[in-house]
């Protein structure tokens, strides 16, 4: 499993011109590859009267699910650079659709190419990038007369709070990186004076 990848900041679409033809591409963040289907096909709903409509995405850390398509452009021009391109840049967890207005010039295999390739890159450029990490999940369990100061102290240290759940106790769930679990039972019995509970769970990925 990888340890970290790079996805898009954010949705959105960047706008470039070639040769008169428009090309807009709308890039997205896609979890799963249902995600980035239903996004195709919403730029496509958003899109009826374009030339094309062609898309590309990549899904899983380890780039395990890839696919394009021309939808229509010669066979290889379009998709393809567009997948190349992101997997250039090192992208997961990401769906692109750049959808061309033709502007009445023809632009050769090569032409397509480099512009599809290119609305690709400039949007990624444009839009920005992050990195997740990989992280454990663990859940702490401690009295309500520690919890504050202990909520403290891990945002203090730097630690990544994702939940915080009051009952009889509280119980606190936290992302640590797989080689801080043993430093962090040492750190965490020290500042509770041994009274907090610890349960470590599956793995996720966080912002860096």
């Amino acid at each position: 499993m990888q340890d970290e990848y790079r996805t898009v900041a954010r949705a959105g679409v960047h706008e470039t011109e070639v040769n008169r033809s428009r090309f807009l591409c709308a890039l997205a963040p896609a979890a799963t590859e249902q995600e980035a289907r239903d996004f195709v096909a919403a730029v496509r709903k958003e899109h009826p009267d374009a030339s094309h409509n062609c898309w590309a995405y990549v899904i899983g850390a380890d780039a395990s699910v890839q696919k394009a398509s021309d939808d229509g452009e010669p066979g290889g021009t379009a998709g393809v650079p567009m997948l190349q391109m992101l997997l250039r840049r090192e992208m997961r967890y990401v769906v692109a659709v750049v959808t061309r207005y033709y502007g009445g010039v023809k632009l050769g295999a090569g032409g397509l190419i480099r512009a599809y390739g290119g609305a690709v890159g400039e949007a990624v450029d444009t839009l920005g990038t992050l990195t997740r990490r990989r992280f454990r999940l663990a859940t702490l369990t401690v009295d309500h007369q520690r919890a504050g100061r202990l909520q403290n102290d891990l945002r203090t240290t730097g630690r990544t709070v994702r939940a915080v759940h009051y009952g009889e106790a509280v119980t606190i769930e936290i992302g640590l990186p797989e080689a801080d679990l043993a430093p962090f039972r040492a750190w965490l019995a020290d500042a509770t004076a041994g009274t907090a509970g610890f349960e470590a769970g599956g793995e996720d990925y966080g912002d860096v």
